[in-house]
Formats: structure tokens, C-alpha cells, sequence
């Protein structure tokens, strides 16, 4: 994700005055529904639930749904954009071939070894897409101290890494990323929790403490979207890894956060976009509005698992047919077999490291992101940035710098499958 880029450098204000929508993506309400709903949602799901697997209508549900169906919308933003393959030709031959290639070899040394570099992989991704939507929400406030920047970025490592840290030191838990025994078993981490919770304590309170000076000392406007992105952040990953230890749980606090304010996210890039394309495939699809961007996405998805149980896991026959005691292929093909299955969610893992970043911005990217543009090259919207700088969404940048939405530069994530396939009922990315 990224806010401003190239084309609108200089064009952005370097305060919080020219804001159409305020310090919201898309407006207040529906800012509020998709970062707010969506975790509100996943909380009561976990709280409501007895825990325990997840169940078909679940994985039917969360897995193909929300997880990998977000996988698919990357599309939307890359692939199906015809004038977008021209401009970076290299880049979308070389990452999918790239990956599939790496993938081979790590397969080829062990299964483990391919699911576990691919697990590490997806739950950076996951991590730097929370550091980005902080960013961005920063950014559209103006909010150009790198006293925030850094206690932001700080508070939201935490929130993400410290539940991490309590994984791995607790090892063996009801649920994976991917597969068993895919993240390291390191027990004699444990010593460590407690100290690193003290200091999450206190960046929490440290930044609490900062907000309140903001707003009754600097008297600057509330930044209710940062903070409700920080908030559920800490919120559902405390809930989905820590307080509870089932699948079902989650999976729900996990993949409904990261996925439904992606698909958002494109979403509202591609309307803008085909604006700009009439005529074009892209603006052919959106002719059909929400319903044919989710029914791509979903048709998508649902083919990709299916695939997966039909080939590799053969533990979902109710939805996909098939039988659980169908033989398994053999150790090579499953090399050549797998990482080509998980070539989307690799694909889109690197992808978006890359499109959302501020040298990919172009009009409509920063007009999905909240940054207005008159189309005469007028911007209205705020920078983060500084004077003349542009907002990425990682908040990389200091003053009159820049900031990526995803800190490496992705906004999203994604996966897929059960079991190993790309979430089996996890955290997908």
C-alpha cells in the first residue's frame, strides 16, 4: 500500500488542511466497518466459539472465503491490468518464475524445509501490512514527528511480536501457519516473555500517553483510525495466538483482520482504476460491481483449494470430493506439485512488497489510499511525507520522506489451503 506517489509528488499539502475525507482511507464510517467491524467480528466468533478444529463451514467460510480468496484480488492490482504489465514487464515474469524456482529447491531439500521458509515469509508479510495501515492512517493526519513514527512502528512490533515470541516458547500449540512443526519449537524462549511483555506494557502505555498529549496538549484532531488499527492489532493477534489455543480461534481472529481490509483496499483501487482504463479488461470486470470482484476472487479460491485437497491433502472430500485414503503422489512431484500451488500466495507475498510502494503510485492508487486528486493535478489529501513528500505506507519515510504501506512495501497477504496448503485453517498470509 502507498499513498502518494511519483505523479502526485509535490502535489500533496504538507499539513492536514486539504483532507476531503479527513484522516480516513474512505470515510469515517466505512473505515470504521472494515478495520473496526472486521476485528469486532473476529473477536466475537473466538469469544462465542468452544474452540477446537475448524469446521468445514468454517474453512468454506474464513479459509476460502476471506484467506485465499484476498490472495486472488491482487489481480486486480497487477495482472489483469494490461497498461500495468507493460510499464514493469520484468517484474511480473521474474517474481512468479523466481518463486516457483526457490520454492522447487527448498522442497527438494525437505517438505519442512519449503512450508517452514514459506510460514516465516507470510507472517512478515502479515506483521509489516499492520506497520502499514498505521502509516497510512499517520500520513492522512499529517502526523510528521518521528517521535510517532517510531513509537508507533515500536508498539505495533510488539503487538504482533510478542504473541509471536509466546508461540514459540510454548510450544506444541492446537494450531500451525501452515503445517506442523512449521515455525522452530524454541521452549527456552520462555524466559524471555515475561520481560518482553513488560516493555510491550510499557510502549502501550507510552503511546496512550502520547495520544492524550496530542489531543489535550497539541490539540491535534483524533487519529481514530490509527488507533483503531493499533487497537485490534493487539486485540486479535493477543486473543488468536495467546489467550486461546484452538484452530477454529485462530483462524477467525487472524484472516478476517489481515483479509477483509485488503479486499477493501483493492477494491477500491480498481474502481479508480478503471476509471482511467474504460474499455478495459479491468474496467469490463468492475462493470459488475462488488458482486463480480468478490465472485472472481471466490471462484478463484475455491478452484486453488480444491486443487489442493484433490492432489495433495485429501482431507476435505465433503467439499471438494474425493476420498481421504486416495494415495499421496511422491516425493518429487510433490516438489514440482507444491510450490506451484503456492505459487499465488508467493506471488503475491513478494508483489506486495513492491506495487504499493510510493515508485508504483500512480493517480489511482493514491485516490484508493485517501489522497484526493482533482485530476488537474491539484492533490487534496495530507502527507506524511513532509513538504513535498508523498506518503507510502510503511511510514518509512521521516520528514520529507516517504512511507510504504506495508513497511517492505506490502499491503496484504494471503493463503490458502488446508492443512499446509496455504492456511490450512490458520493465519494464511
Amino acid at each position: 500500500m502507498a499513498t502518494a506517489g511519483p505523479d502526485l509528488l509535490g502535489a500533496l499539502p504538507a499539513g492536514r488542511g486539504g483532507a476531503t475525507r479527513g484522516a480516513f482511507l474512505w470515510g469515517r464510517g466505512l473505515d470504521l466497518a472494515v478495520f473496526g467491524g472486521s476485528a469486532a467480528v473476529a473477536l466475537a466468533l473466538a469469544a462465542l466459539s468452544a474452540g477446537g478444529a475448524l469446521p468445514a463451514w468454517g474453512f468454506l467460510l474464513f479459509v476460502v472465503g476471506v484467506d485465499v480468496a484476498h490472495v486472488h484480488t491482487t489481480l486486480f492490482r497487477t495482472y489483469l491490468d494490461r497498461e500495468e504489465l507493460r510499464r514493469h514487464p520484468a517484474l511480473y515474469a521474474a517474481v512468479p518464475l523466481a518463486s516457483y524456482a526457490a520454492g522447487v529447491a527448498l522442497h527438494l531439500a525437505s517438505e519442512l524445509t519449503f512450508w517452514r521458509a514459506l510460514a516465516y515469509v507470510a507472517v512478515f508479510h502479515f506483521v509489516r501490512q499492520q506497520i502499514g495501515w498505521v502509516a497510512i492512517y499517520r500520513a492522512l493526519a499529517g502526523e510528521r514527528s518521528r517521535l510517532d513514527r517510531a513509537l508507533d512502528d515500536a508498539l505495533v512490533y510488539a503487538a504482533t511480536g510478542w504473541p509471536l515470541l509466546y508461540w514459540h516458547a510454548h510450544p506444541p500449540r492446537a494450531f500451525q501457519w501452515f503445517v506442523d512443526g512449521d515455525f522452530v519449537s524454541a521452549p527456552w524462549l520462555a524466559a524471555a516473555v515475561g520481560p518482553l511483555g513488560a516493555v510491550y506494557a510499557a510502549l502501550a502505555a507510552a503511546y496512550v500517553a502520547r495520544a492524550v498529549h496530542r489531543a489535550l496538549v497539541a490539540r491535534a484532531p483524533l487519529n481514530l483510525g490509527k488507533h483503531v488499527v493499533v487497537a485490534t492489532t493487539a486485540a486479535t493477534w493477543y486473543v488468536g495466538i495467546v489467550a486461546t489455543d484452538s484452530d477454529f480461534q485462530f483462524t477467525v481472529t487472524n484472516v478476517i483482520v489481515h483479509g477483509v481490509p485488503y479486499m477493501a483496499l483493492v477494491f477500491a483501487y480498481a474502481r479508480e482504476r478503471a476509471v482511467e482504463v474504460p474499455g478495459s479488461l479491468l474496467a469490463r470486470l468492475l462493470a459488475g460491481g462488488l458482486l463480480a470482484f468478490l465472485g472472481l476472487a471466490l471462484a478463484l479460491a475455491f478452484v486453488e483449494e480444491m486443487l489442493w485437497d484433490r492432489l495433495i491433502w485429501h482431507d476435505r472430500p465433503e467439499l471438494f470430493g474425493g476420498a481421504v485414503d486416495e494415495p499421496l503422489l511422491g516425493p518429487l512431484a510433490r516438489a514440482l506439485l507444491v510450490p506451484l500451488l503456492a505459487l499465488p500466495q508467493a506471488t503475491h507475498y513478494l508483489l506486495d512488497a513492491v506495487v504499493w510502494r510510493r515508485s508504483h503510485t500512480r493517480p489511482a492508487q493514491a485516490r484508493a489510499l485517501g489522497f484526493r486528486s482533482d485530476g488537474a493535478g491539484n492533490g487534496h489529501g495530507t502527507g506524511a511525507g513532509g513538504a513535498g513528500g508523498t506518503a507510502d505506507v510503511d511510514g518509512s519515510g521521516g520528514a520529507g520522506g516517504t512511507a510504504d504501506v506495508d513497511g517492505s512495501g506490502g499491503a496484504g497477504g494471503g493463503g490458502s489451503a488446508a492443512h499446509a496448503a496455504p492456511c490450512s485453517a490458520s493465519r494464511e498470509a
